[in-house]
Protein backbone atom coordinates (compact mmCIF):
# COMPACT_ATOMS: atom_id res chain seq x y z
CA UNK A 1 0.00 0.00 0.00
CA UNK A 2 1.80 3.08 -1.26
CA UNK A 3 -0.93 5.58 -0.31
CA UNK A 4 -2.65 5.75 3.06
CA UNK A 5 -6.04 6.56 1.54
CA UNK A 6 -6.05 3.17 -0.21
CA UNK A 7 -7.01 1.67 3.15
CA UNK A 8 -10.60 2.81 2.56
CA UNK A 9 -10.84 -0.07 0.09
CA UNK A 10 -10.74 -2.55 2.98
CA UNK A 11 -14.10 -1.44 4.32
CA UNK A 12 -15.73 -1.64 0.91
CA UNK A 13 -14.35 -5.14 0.52
CA UNK A 14 -15.59 -6.04 4.01
CA UNK A 15 -19.15 -4.91 3.22
CA UNK A 16 -18.98 -6.76 -0.11
CA UNK A 17 -17.99 -9.99 1.67
CA UNK A 18 -20.88 -9.73 4.14
CA UNK A 19 -23.34 -9.14 1.30
CA UNK A 20 -21.81 -12.03 -0.66
CA UNK A 21 -22.44 -14.34 2.28
CA UNK A 22 -26.05 -13.16 2.59
CA UNK A 23 -26.59 -13.64 -1.12
CA UNK A 24 -25.61 -17.29 -0.81
CA UNK A 25 -27.95 -17.80 2.14
CA UNK A 26 -30.93 -16.59 0.11
CA UNK A 27 -29.73 -18.50 -2.95
CA UNK A 28 -29.61 -21.80 -1.06
CA UNK A 29 -33.00 -21.03 0.44
CA UNK A 30 -34.46 -20.41 -3.02
CA UNK A 31 -32.96 -23.65 -4.38
CA UNK A 32 -34.39 -25.79 -1.57
CA UNK A 33 -37.88 -24.49 -2.37
CA UNK A 34 -37.77 -26.50 -5.61
CA UNK A 35 -37.73 -29.69 -3.54
CA UNK A 36 -40.70 -28.78 -1.31
CA UNK A 37 -42.63 -28.72 0.89
CA UNK A 38 -41.80 -25.15 1.89
CA UNK A 39 -42.34 -24.34 5.59
CA UNK A 40 -41.51 -20.66 4.90
CA UNK A 41 -44.03 -20.30 2.06
CA UNK A 42 -46.00 -17.51 3.72
CA UNK A 43 -42.97 -15.81 5.33
CA UNK A 44 -40.31 -15.97 2.62
CA UNK A 45 -41.93 -17.16 -0.62
CA UNK A 46 -39.80 -17.98 -3.64
CA UNK A 47 -40.31 -14.64 -5.39
CA UNK A 48 -38.99 -12.74 -2.36
CA UNK A 49 -35.98 -14.99 -1.75
CA UNK A 50 -35.00 -14.90 -5.42
CA UNK A 51 -35.43 -11.11 -5.56
CA UNK A 52 -33.17 -10.64 -2.52
CA UNK A 53 -30.67 -13.16 -3.93
CA UNK A 54 -30.31 -11.37 -7.28
CA UNK A 55 -30.33 -7.86 -5.81
CA UNK A 56 -27.63 -8.74 -3.27
CA UNK A 57 -25.53 -10.05 -6.16
CA UNK A 58 -25.67 -6.73 -7.99
CA UNK A 59 -25.06 -4.70 -4.82
CA UNK A 60 -22.10 -6.71 -3.52
CA UNK A 61 -20.40 -6.73 -6.93
CA UNK A 62 -20.85 -2.96 -7.25
CA UNK A 63 -19.49 -2.56 -3.71
CA UNK A 64 -16.47 -4.63 -4.73
CA UNK A 65 -16.02 -2.48 -7.84
CA UNK A 66 -16.01 0.63 -5.66
CA UNK A 67 -13.44 -0.81 -3.26
CA UNK A 68 -11.22 -2.02 -6.08
CA UNK A 69 -11.44 1.42 -7.73
CA UNK A 70 -10.45 3.17 -4.51
CA UNK A 71 -7.44 0.84 -4.39
CA UNK A 72 -6.49 1.20 -8.06
CA UNK A 73 -6.93 4.93 -8.71
CA UNK A 74 -4.30 6.17 -6.19
CA UNK A 75 -1.72 3.74 -7.60
CA UNK A 76 -2.43 4.62 -11.22
CA UNK A 77 -2.61 8.36 -10.48
CA UNK A 78 0.26 8.23 -7.96
CA UNK A 79 -1.68 10.42 -5.54
CA UNK A 80 -3.83 10.14 -2.43
CA UNK A 81 -7.61 10.04 -2.84
CA UNK A 82 -9.19 13.47 -3.11
CA UNK A 83 -11.38 12.87 -0.04
CA UNK A 84 -11.32 9.84 2.26
CA UNK A 85 -14.20 11.39 4.22
CA UNK A 86 -16.40 11.42 1.12
CA UNK A 87 -15.53 7.76 0.48
CA UNK A 88 -16.70 6.80 3.98
CA UNK A 89 -19.88 8.89 3.68
CA UNK A 90 -20.60 7.13 0.41
CA UNK A 91 -20.05 3.71 2.01
CA UNK A 92 -22.38 4.46 4.93
CA UNK A 93 -25.15 5.72 2.62
CA UNK A 94 -24.68 2.75 0.30
CA UNK A 95 -24.82 0.21 3.13
CA UNK A 96 -27.86 1.78 4.79
CA UNK A 97 -29.61 1.86 1.43
CA UNK A 98 -28.90 -1.84 0.90
CA UNK A 99 -30.11 -2.88 4.34
CA UNK A 100 -33.27 -0.76 4.12
CA UNK A 101 -34.06 -2.08 0.63
CA UNK A 102 -33.74 -5.73 1.67
CA UNK A 103 -35.95 -5.13 4.72
CA UNK A 104 -38.45 -3.46 2.41
CA UNK A 105 -38.48 -6.52 0.16
CA UNK A 106 -39.43 -8.67 3.16
CA UNK A 107 -42.56 -6.52 3.48
CA UNK A 108 -43.21 -6.56 -0.31
CA UNK A 109 -42.03 -2.96 -0.76
CA UNK A 110 -40.58 -2.78 -4.27
CA UNK A 111 -41.40 -1.91 -7.86
CA UNK A 112 -41.69 -5.46 -9.21
CA UNK A 113 -39.47 -4.64 -12.20
CA UNK A 114 -37.16 -7.66 -12.38
CA UNK A 115 -33.60 -6.92 -11.18
CA UNK A 116 -34.59 -3.27 -10.66
CA UNK A 117 -37.09 -3.82 -7.86
CA UNK A 118 -35.58 -1.10 -5.68
CA UNK A 119 -38.18 1.47 -4.57
CA UNK A 120 -37.67 5.04 -5.74
CA UNK A 121 -36.10 6.31 -2.45
CA UNK A 122 -33.44 3.59 -2.68
CA UNK A 123 -32.79 4.41 -6.33
CA UNK A 124 -32.27 8.08 -5.47
CA UNK A 125 -29.74 7.13 -2.78
CA UNK A 126 -27.95 4.95 -5.37
CA UNK A 127 -27.74 7.97 -7.67
CA UNK A 128 -26.32 10.13 -4.86
CA UNK A 129 -23.73 7.47 -3.97
CA UNK A 130 -22.63 7.12 -7.59
CA UNK A 131 -22.27 10.89 -7.96
CA UNK A 132 -20.13 11.06 -4.79
CA UNK A 133 -18.05 8.15 -6.07
CA UNK A 134 -17.44 9.60 -9.52
CA UNK A 135 -16.70 13.06 -8.12
CA UNK A 136 -14.15 11.62 -5.70
CA UNK A 137 -12.21 9.58 -8.25
CA UNK A 138 -12.53 12.33 -10.88
CA UNK A 139 -11.02 14.93 -8.54
CA UNK A 140 -8.27 12.47 -7.57
CA UNK A 141 -7.25 12.07 -11.19
CA UNK A 142 -7.52 15.81 -11.85
CA UNK A 143 -5.41 16.64 -8.80
CA UNK A 144 -2.71 14.14 -9.78
CA UNK A 145 -2.37 15.32 -13.38
CA UNK A 146 -2.03 11.70 -14.57
CA UNK A 147 -4.55 9.75 -16.60
CA UNK A 148 -3.51 6.29 -17.80
CA UNK A 149 -5.40 4.16 -20.28
CA UNK A 150 -6.30 1.70 -17.52
CA UNK A 151 -7.87 4.53 -15.55
CA UNK A 152 -9.58 5.88 -18.65
CA UNK A 153 -11.32 2.61 -19.47
CA UNK A 154 -12.26 2.11 -15.81
CA UNK A 155 -13.72 5.60 -15.49
CA UNK A 156 -15.57 5.24 -18.80
CA UNK A 157 -17.12 2.03 -17.51
CA UNK A 158 -18.08 3.56 -14.16
CA UNK A 159 -19.54 6.73 -15.66
CA UNK A 160 -21.50 4.65 -18.16
CA UNK A 161 -22.79 2.49 -15.30
CA UNK A 162 -24.15 5.60 -13.58
CA UNK A 163 -25.67 7.06 -16.75
CA UNK A 164 -27.33 3.78 -17.71
CA UNK A 165 -29.04 3.57 -14.33
CA UNK A 166 -31.28 6.52 -15.20
CA UNK A 167 -33.77 4.42 -17.27
CA UNK A 168 -34.34 2.45 -14.06
CA UNK A 169 -35.73 5.60 -12.41
CA UNK A 170 -38.66 5.67 -14.83
CA UNK A 171 -41.84 3.64 -14.61
CA UNK A 172 -44.06 2.60 -17.50
CA UNK A 173 -47.62 1.30 -17.41
CA UNK A 174 -47.09 -0.77 -20.57
CA UNK A 175 -45.22 -3.97 -19.65
CA UNK A 176 -43.52 -4.35 -23.05
CA UNK A 177 -42.14 -0.82 -22.87
CA UNK A 178 -41.02 -1.43 -19.29
CA UNK A 179 -39.09 -4.56 -20.35
CA UNK A 180 -37.68 -2.77 -23.40
CA UNK A 181 -36.05 -0.03 -21.30
CA UNK A 182 -35.13 -2.31 -18.39
CA UNK A 183 -32.50 -3.95 -20.57
CA UNK A 184 -30.93 -0.55 -21.24
CA UNK A 185 -29.77 -0.80 -17.66
CA UNK A 186 -29.33 -4.52 -16.99
CA UNK A 187 -27.93 -5.74 -20.32
CA UNK A 188 -25.77 -2.69 -20.96
CA UNK A 189 -24.37 -3.11 -17.47
CA UNK A 190 -23.53 -6.80 -17.38
CA UNK A 191 -22.81 -7.39 -21.09
CA UNK A 192 -21.53 -3.93 -21.89
CA UNK A 193 -19.89 -1.35 -19.65
CA UNK A 194 -19.10 -3.74 -16.79
CA UNK A 195 -16.88 -5.60 -19.24
CA UNK A 196 -14.82 -2.40 -19.47
CA UNK A 197 -14.53 -2.33 -15.68
CA UNK A 198 -13.56 -5.99 -15.62
CA UNK A 199 -11.05 -5.43 -18.43
CA UNK A 200 -9.37 -2.52 -16.64
CA UNK A 201 -9.04 -4.54 -13.40
CA UNK A 202 -7.66 -7.45 -15.42
CA UNK A 203 -5.10 -5.21 -17.13
CA UNK A 204 -4.05 -3.67 -13.79
CA UNK A 205 -3.57 -7.09 -12.19
CA UNK A 206 -1.67 -8.53 -15.14
CA UNK A 207 0.69 -5.55 -15.20
CA UNK A 208 1.31 -5.82 -11.45
CA UNK A 209 1.42 -9.61 -11.14
CA UNK A 210 3.24 -10.60 -14.31
CA UNK A 211 5.28 -7.49 -15.05
CA UNK A 212 3.70 -7.49 -18.50
CA UNK A 213 4.31 -4.53 -20.76
CA UNK A 214 1.84 -1.77 -19.94
CA UNK A 215 1.62 -0.51 -23.51
CA UNK A 216 0.70 -3.95 -24.84
CA UNK A 217 -1.89 -4.51 -22.12
CA UNK A 218 -3.52 -1.16 -22.68
CA UNK A 219 -3.72 -1.68 -26.44
CA UNK A 220 -5.83 -4.76 -25.69
CA UNK A 221 -8.10 -2.55 -23.62
CA UNK A 222 -8.83 -0.44 -26.71
CA UNK A 223 -9.82 -3.63 -28.55
CA UNK A 224 -12.15 -4.63 -25.72
CA UNK A 225 -13.77 -1.20 -25.61
CA UNK A 226 -14.31 -1.30 -29.37
CA UNK A 227 -15.90 -4.75 -29.25
CA UNK A 228 -18.13 -3.76 -26.32
CA UNK A 229 -19.44 -0.76 -28.22
CA UNK A 230 -19.82 -2.71 -31.46
CA UNK A 231 -21.46 -5.89 -30.16
CA UNK A 232 -22.52 -5.29 -26.58
CA UNK A 233 -24.75 -2.29 -27.22
CA UNK A 234 -26.57 -3.57 -30.29
CA UNK A 235 -26.55 -7.07 -28.79
CA UNK A 236 -29.20 -5.81 -26.36
CA UNK A 237 -31.60 -6.93 -29.09
CA UNK A 238 -31.37 -10.57 -27.97
CA UNK A 239 -33.54 -9.59 -24.99
CA UNK A 240 -36.20 -8.29 -27.37
CA UNK A 241 -36.97 -11.54 -29.18
CA UNK A 242 -40.23 -12.40 -27.43
CA UNK A 243 -41.40 -9.22 -25.67
CA UNK A 244 -43.74 -7.84 -28.31
CA UNK A 245 -41.39 -5.73 -30.46
CA UNK A 246 -41.06 -5.92 -34.30
CA UNK A 247 -39.60 -9.02 -35.97
CA UNK A 248 -36.48 -7.26 -37.27
CA UNK A 249 -34.95 -7.41 -33.77
CA UNK A 250 -34.40 -11.17 -34.19
CA UNK A 251 -31.68 -11.09 -36.91
CA UNK A 252 -30.11 -7.98 -35.33
CA UNK A 253 -29.97 -9.63 -31.93
CA UNK A 254 -28.70 -12.92 -33.31
CA UNK A 255 -25.87 -11.40 -35.36
CA UNK A 256 -24.51 -8.92 -32.83
CA UNK A 257 -24.94 -11.29 -29.90
CA UNK A 258 -22.74 -13.74 -31.79
CA UNK A 259 -20.03 -11.05 -31.86
CA UNK A 260 -20.19 -10.39 -28.10
CA UNK A 261 -17.91 -13.32 -27.14
CA UNK A 262 -15.10 -11.78 -29.22
CA UNK A 263 -14.36 -9.27 -26.45
CA UNK A 264 -14.28 -12.13 -23.94
CA UNK A 265 -11.98 -14.19 -26.17
CA UNK A 266 -9.72 -11.14 -26.39
CA UNK A 267 -9.56 -10.88 -22.59
CA UNK A 268 -8.67 -14.56 -22.20
CA UNK A 269 -6.04 -14.34 -24.93
CA UNK A 270 -4.28 -11.34 -23.49
CA UNK A 271 -4.38 -12.81 -19.96
CA UNK A 272 -2.86 -16.07 -21.18
CA UNK A 273 -0.34 -14.27 -23.36
CA UNK A 274 0.83 -12.06 -20.50
CA UNK A 275 1.39 -15.02 -18.20
CA UNK A 276 3.13 -17.04 -20.90
CA UNK A 277 5.58 -14.25 -21.67
CA UNK A 278 6.24 -13.18 -18.08
CA UNK A 279 5.69 -16.35 -16.06
CA UNK A 280 4.30 -16.48 -12.54
CA UNK A 281 7.14 -14.81 -10.67
CA UNK A 282 5.00 -12.72 -8.34
CA UNK A 283 4.84 -14.21 -4.82
CA UNK A 284 1.06 -13.68 -4.64
CA UNK A 285 0.28 -16.77 -6.69
CA UNK A 286 -3.25 -16.95 -5.33
CA UNK A 287 -4.07 -13.57 -6.88
CA UNK A 288 -2.76 -14.96 -10.16
CA UNK A 289 -5.12 -17.91 -9.77
CA UNK A 290 -8.11 -15.60 -9.36
CA UNK A 291 -7.00 -13.35 -12.23
CA UNK A 292 -6.48 -16.12 -14.78
CA UNK A 293 -9.50 -17.98 -13.40
CA UNK A 294 -11.67 -14.95 -14.06
CA UNK A 295 -10.53 -14.66 -17.67
CA UNK A 296 -10.96 -18.38 -18.40
CA UNK A 297 -14.27 -18.88 -16.57
CA UNK A 298 -15.66 -15.77 -18.27
CA UNK A 299 -14.79 -17.33 -21.61
CA UNK A 300 -16.69 -20.46 -20.56
CA UNK A 301 -19.72 -18.91 -18.83
CA UNK A 302 -20.26 -15.66 -20.70
CA UNK A 303 -18.68 -16.61 -24.02
CA UNK A 304 -19.41 -20.27 -24.77
CA UNK A 305 -22.65 -20.70 -22.80
CA UNK A 306 -23.89 -17.25 -23.82
CA UNK A 307 -23.31 -18.02 -27.49
CA UNK A 308 -25.05 -21.38 -27.11
CA UNK A 309 -28.28 -19.77 -25.86
CA UNK A 310 -28.46 -16.50 -27.76
CA UNK A 311 -29.44 -17.62 -31.31
CA UNK A 312 -33.14 -16.91 -31.95
CA UNK A 313 -33.75 -20.45 -33.24
CA UNK A 314 -32.39 -21.83 -29.95
CA UNK A 315 -33.62 -19.11 -27.63
CA UNK A 316 -37.23 -19.61 -28.67
CA UNK A 317 -37.07 -22.97 -26.83
CA UNK A 318 -34.80 -22.06 -23.91
CA UNK A 319 -35.91 -18.57 -22.84
CA UNK A 320 -37.53 -18.46 -19.42
CA UNK A 321 -36.08 -21.85 -18.44
CA UNK A 322 -33.24 -23.02 -16.22
CA UNK A 323 -30.93 -22.90 -19.26
CA UNK A 324 -30.84 -19.15 -18.71
CA UNK A 325 -29.88 -19.70 -15.06
CA UNK A 326 -27.02 -21.93 -16.25
CA UNK A 327 -25.55 -19.13 -18.37
CA UNK A 328 -26.24 -16.38 -15.83
CA UNK A 329 -24.57 -18.08 -12.87
CA UNK A 330 -21.41 -19.06 -14.74
CA UNK A 331 -21.08 -15.73 -16.56
CA UNK A 332 -21.64 -13.48 -13.55
CA UNK A 333 -19.33 -15.51 -11.35
CA UNK A 334 -16.48 -15.64 -13.85
CA UNK A 335 -16.63 -12.07 -15.11
CA UNK A 336 -17.43 -10.13 -11.94
CA UNK A 337 -17.28 -12.16 -8.74
CA UNK A 338 -13.89 -13.66 -9.58
CA UNK A 339 -12.32 -10.38 -10.70
CA UNK A 340 -13.46 -8.71 -7.46
CA UNK A 341 -11.94 -11.56 -5.45
CA UNK A 342 -8.77 -11.24 -7.54
CA UNK A 343 -8.49 -7.55 -6.59
CA UNK A 344 -9.19 -8.38 -2.94
CA UNK A 345 -6.58 -11.16 -2.90
CA UNK A 346 -4.00 -8.87 -4.48
CA UNK A 347 -4.65 -5.97 -2.08
CA UNK A 348 -5.19 -7.92 1.14
CA UNK A 349 -1.52 -8.44 2.11
CA UNK A 350 -1.15 -4.65 2.21
CA UNK A 351 -4.48 -4.05 3.95
CA UNK A 352 -4.14 -6.47 6.87
CA UNK A 353 -1.55 -7.28 9.56
CA UNK A 354 0.83 -10.26 9.37
CA UNK A 355 -0.40 -11.43 5.98
CA UNK A 356 2.21 -12.49 3.44
CA UNK A 357 1.91 -12.46 -0.33
CA UNK A 358 2.38 -16.23 -0.27
CA UNK A 359 -1.09 -17.47 0.65
CA UNK A 360 -1.63 -20.50 2.84
CA UNK A 361 -3.83 -23.53 2.18
CA UNK A 362 -7.08 -21.78 3.18
CA UNK A 363 -6.91 -19.43 0.21
CA UNK A 364 -6.35 -22.26 -2.27
CA UNK A 365 -9.11 -24.39 -0.75
CA UNK A 366 -11.44 -21.39 -1.11
CA UNK A 367 -10.49 -21.02 -4.77
CA UNK A 368 -10.87 -24.65 -5.80
CA UNK A 369 -14.03 -25.31 -3.77
CA UNK A 370 -15.68 -22.31 -5.36
CA UNK A 371 -14.56 -23.29 -8.84
CA UNK A 372 -15.70 -26.90 -8.45
CA UNK A 373 -18.97 -25.88 -6.83
CA UNK A 374 -19.82 -23.34 -9.54
CA UNK A 375 -18.99 -25.82 -12.28
CA UNK A 376 -21.30 -28.36 -10.61
CA UNK A 377 -24.05 -25.77 -10.31
CA UNK A 378 -23.67 -24.88 -13.99
CA UNK A 379 -24.01 -28.54 -14.99
CA UNK A 380 -27.02 -28.95 -12.69
CA UNK A 381 -28.81 -25.98 -14.23
CA UNK A 382 -27.89 -27.22 -17.71
CA UNK A 383 -29.27 -30.74 -17.26
CA UNK A 384 -32.37 -29.46 -15.46
CA UNK A 385 -32.92 -26.80 -18.12
CA UNK A 386 -32.58 -29.20 -21.06
CA UNK A 387 -35.04 -31.59 -19.42
CA UNK A 388 -37.39 -28.69 -18.72
CA UNK A 389 -37.28 -27.54 -22.35
CA UNK A 390 -38.09 -31.04 -23.58
CA UNK A 391 -40.92 -31.68 -21.10
CA UNK A 392 -42.57 -28.24 -21.28
CA UNK A 393 -41.84 -26.90 -24.75
CA UNK A 394 -41.81 -30.12 -26.78
CA UNK A 395 -43.97 -32.59 -24.83
CA UNK A 396 -46.38 -29.87 -23.65
CA UNK A 397 -46.24 -30.90 -19.99
CA UNK A 398 -47.43 -28.34 -17.43
CA UNK A 399 -44.89 -26.31 -15.47
CA UNK A 400 -45.53 -27.91 -12.06
CA UNK A 401 -45.62 -31.43 -13.49
CA UNK A 402 -42.29 -30.79 -15.22
CA UNK A 403 -40.77 -29.47 -11.99
CA UNK A 404 -41.57 -32.75 -10.26
CA UNK A 405 -39.76 -34.64 -13.02
CA UNK A 406 -36.56 -32.58 -12.73
CA UNK A 407 -36.33 -32.43 -8.94
CA UNK A 408 -33.42 -34.87 -8.95
CA UNK A 409 -31.29 -32.23 -10.65
CA UNK A 410 -31.90 -29.86 -7.75
CA UNK A 411 -30.38 -32.38 -5.37
CA UNK A 412 -27.19 -32.09 -7.43
CA UNK A 413 -27.63 -28.31 -7.57
CA UNK A 414 -27.91 -27.98 -3.79
CA UNK A 415 -24.95 -30.33 -3.28
CA UNK A 416 -22.81 -28.27 -5.64
CA UNK A 417 -24.05 -25.02 -4.10
CA UNK A 418 -23.09 -26.34 -0.64
CA UNK A 419 -19.58 -27.04 -1.95
CA UNK A 420 -19.46 -23.54 -3.44
CA UNK A 421 -20.72 -22.01 -0.20
CA UNK A 422 -17.95 -23.78 1.69
CA UNK A 423 -15.40 -22.14 -0.61
CA UNK A 424 -16.98 -18.72 -0.16
CA UNK A 425 -17.09 -19.26 3.60
CA UNK A 426 -13.36 -20.00 3.61
CA UNK A 427 -12.68 -16.91 1.51
CA UNK A 428 -14.70 -14.71 3.89
CA UNK A 429 -12.98 -16.29 6.91
CA UNK A 430 -9.58 -15.71 5.32
CA UNK A 431 -10.53 -12.09 4.68
CA UNK A 432 -11.58 -11.31 8.25
CA UNK A 433 -9.14 -13.44 10.25
CA UNK A 434 -6.50 -10.71 10.36
CA UNK A 435 -7.15 -7.16 11.50
CA UNK A 436 -6.84 -4.27 9.03
CA UNK A 437 -3.94 -1.86 9.00
CA UNK A 438 -3.78 1.70 7.76
CA UNK A 439 -0.08 2.54 7.54
CA UNK A 440 1.82 2.74 4.27
CA UNK A 441 3.71 -0.45 3.39
CA UNK A 442 6.53 -1.29 1.01
CA UNK A 443 5.87 -1.14 -2.71
CA UNK A 444 4.87 -4.14 -4.75
CA UNK A 445 7.91 -6.47 -4.99
CA UNK A 446 7.40 -6.94 -8.73
CA UNK A 447 8.75 -4.20 -10.98
CA UNK A 448 5.97 -1.67 -11.53
CA UNK A 449 6.01 -0.26 -15.06
CA UNK A 450 4.16 2.82 -13.90
CA UNK A 451 7.17 4.01 -11.95
CA UNK A 452 9.56 3.97 -14.90
CA UNK A 453 7.30 4.40 -17.87
CA UNK A 454 5.45 7.64 -18.36
CA UNK A 455 2.74 6.18 -20.53
CA UNK A 456 -0.42 8.21 -20.21
CA UNK A 457 -3.25 9.50 -22.33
Amino acid sequence: MRYKSQSVAYWYFAVAMVLFGLQLVFGLLAATKYLGPDPLLYILPFDVTKMIHTNLLIVWVLTGFMGATYWLIPEESRAELYSVKLAYIQLVLWTLMGVATVIGYLFRYGTGNKLLEQPLPSKLVIVVCMLIFLYNIGMTIKKSGRFTTTEGVLVLGLVSTAVLYFPALLEYENYTISIFYRWWTIHLWVEGVWMMIMGSFLAYLLIRLSGADREVMEKWLYVIVGLVFLAGIVGTAHHYYWVGVPYYWLPIGGFFSALEPLAIVGMAMYAYGAMRRSGMSHPNVLALHWTLGSAIFTLFGAGLLGLATTWPSVNKWTHGTLVTAMHAHAAFYGAYAMIVMAMITYALPSLTHRRKDQSDAIGYWAFWLQLGGMFGMTLSFATAGIAQVYLERIMGMGYLDAQLKIQVHFIMLISSATLFTGGVGLFIYDFFRRRPRFEITDADPVHDPLITQEHSV
